[in-house]
């Protein structure tokens, strides 16, 4: 059974940084696609970014482009979502996902089958 683990949420004045890491356990992050999507209650779930198999591509979604970085590192079995520039709209909790198939990439329609437990992010003063 694979399990998704996420970690680095907490509080942030707005302007701060955060960096959220997600591992896996039942099977590694190598050779797959990984991507971040973030909800906030009574709201859909939101797609953030994804990295492909290689590290290689990465996509972001409008809202955090140019604040937001994704990366992987497959010797620790870990990717990474480094957060610049929050604000109060960055608040929600933020889940990582990966799918079960080979050459499947995170897409914001194409979430993953597998699902962490999702850390919270809160960005007040």
């Amino acid at each position: 059974q694979v399990q998704l683990v996420e970690s680095g949420g907490g509080l942030v004045q707005p302007g701060g940084s955060l960096r959220l890491s997600c591992t896996s356990s039942g099977r590694t992050f190598k050779s797959y696609s990984v991507g971040w999507f973030r909800q906030v209650p009574g709201k859909e779930r939101e797609y953030i970014a994804s990295i492909d198999y290689s590290g290689v591509r990465t996509y972001y979604a409008d809202s955090v482009k140019g604040r937001f970085t994704i990366s992987r590192d497959d010797e620790q079995n870990m990717v990474y979502l480094q957060m610049y520039g929050l604000n109060v709209e960055d608040t929600a909790v933020y889940y990582c996902t990966t799918p079960a198939s080979l050459g499947t990439m995170i897409a914001p329609a194409r979430p993953g089958d597998y699902w962490g437990q999702g850390t919270q992010v809160t960005v007040s003063s």
